[in-house]
């Protein structure tokens, strides 16, 4: 395959993921109407984003790693079918359980973004693989930040549930120009059955001290990533600002900073740089926070916090990738699997709390609650700093003796 086709390949796959992902984040700037059509408290809205990002974490664990186990172009192709039925579920749901069961089915079946993820970079050429990486993530981004405007504009213009009906549609489209121009995935020739790459999968996390580390990190960012996201639809469609769910979703083009970061990052991993930029990425994190606390006096002050906070999370996870994959490629899915179980535990948890804190304490107890999960990331990164220090003079001292 020459270079130019590797990175055509690599631009629809960044593509189908931009549409895959954005089945995830639909629900951002709707979950006051489902909610309030549904008649549920205002403290469990949470459990939305919350479902979703529980059967996310499940695909994670039991569809990704057949990513290497079997051809990545089928496997592709049948997530795309069962996310457009899921998504049907959802838009035609009765009642709240229903709706939470459907949303958990599209979760499920939205990991097919990881395996696109470890296709690029098993594709891409030895010292591509960042790039590779932050090509597709730059297209996860722009789903993320096209879910949350075109959800918003379709709900204001024909109700929350024609945002999933019409995704449904677009999908079953997708499936089918994947079918005609996709080339057939990289499966193992000889490999372990797949009990033995789920119980694989979990052994990771026990004997990799990397992915343990880079986990850690991706619950941590992504927990305040889903603080703001799932917490931000309240105060802004309440009184004073009282904003349509249109001008809600207009919010998510501030994320666009979130794309040029991923592109960034994926060089900077490349040229030896992740632990560098992992530190800025953080302390930036924590920063955000401040002008986030303003949204009922400043607009413009919330835009800055959502800026700075979308390029931190993004220079961070794309980081973190690059980092797990380079040399690996060979185990890509796993290692993209296991990671990506951390990015849902963290979102997850991020979105309950935050519909808890908010209902109880209001935006500024948010606040303080994104700034405490930030601030931890940073710490665990110093510290990490400094035991890799201390670790390297001990071995040098070692080598004089």
């Amino acid at each position: 395959m020459t270079p130019s086709q590797t990175r055509w390949i690599t631009l629809l796959l960044a593509i189908t993921s931009a549409m895959a992902v954005a089945t995830v984040y639909f629900a951002q700037p709707l979950l006051e109407s489902m909610a309030a059509e549904l008649g549920v408290a205002q403290q469990q809205i949470g459990w939305v984003v919350g479902a979703t990002q529980a059967g996310y974490a499940f695909g994670l664990l039991l569809i990704v790693p057949l990513g290497d186990l079997i051809d990545r172009k089928r496997l592709i192709l049948g997530q795309l079918l069962f996310s457009a039925v899921a998504l049907v579920g959802v838009g035609m749901a009765p009642n709240w359980s229903v709706l939470l069961l459907a949303l958990a089915s599209t979760g499920l079946m939205a990991v097919m973004v990881q395996v696109m993820v470890a296709h690029a970079a098993s594709m891409a050429a030895p010292g591509q693989q960042g790039r590779a990486v932050g090509t597709v993530t730059s297209g996860v981004v722009l789903g993320i930040l096209l879910a949350r405007l075109v959800s918003g504009g379709l709900a204001d213009v024909a109700g929350w549930r024609s945002v999933y009906l019409v995704a449904a549609g677009l999908l079953m489209l997708m499936a089918l120009v994947l079918w005609r121009t996709l080339p057939s995935g990289q499966r193992m020739a000889h490999g372990p059955g797949y009990r033995a790459l789920i119980a694989a999968q979990f052994s990771l996390y026990r004997h990799d001290r990397l992915l343990r580390q880079r986990g850690l990190f991706g619950v941590l960012i992504f927990a305040a990533f889903s603080v703001l996201w799932s917490a931000m639809v309240m105060p802004l469609s309440a009184a004073p600002l009282a904003l349509s769910h249109t001008e809600i979703g207009l919010f998510g083009l501030a994320g666009v900073a979130g794309t040029l970061a991923a592109a960034r990052a994926g060089r900077l991993a490349d040229q030896g740089l992740g632990e560098r930029s992992t530190g800025l990425a953080l302390a930036l994190l924590v920063l955000s926070w401040l002008p986030t606390a303003f949204v009922e006096h400043s607009l413009i002050a919330f835009v800055l916090g959502v800026l700075m906070l979308d390029f931190a999370v993004q220079a961070v996870h794309v980081t973190n990738q690059s980092i797990l994959l380079a040399g690996r490629g060979v185990m890509a899915s796993r290692l993209i699997g296991a990671y990506m179980c951390c990015y849902s535990l963290g979102s997850g948890l991020g979105a309950v709390l935050a519909g808890w804190v908010y209902a109880h304490w209001g935006w500024a107890a948010v606040c303080g609650l994104g700034m405490a999960i930030s601030a931890f990331a940073l710490g665990y990164w110093l510290w990490l700093q400094r035991a890799r220090a201390a670790e390297a003079a001990l071995q040098c001292s070692g080598q004089n003796l």
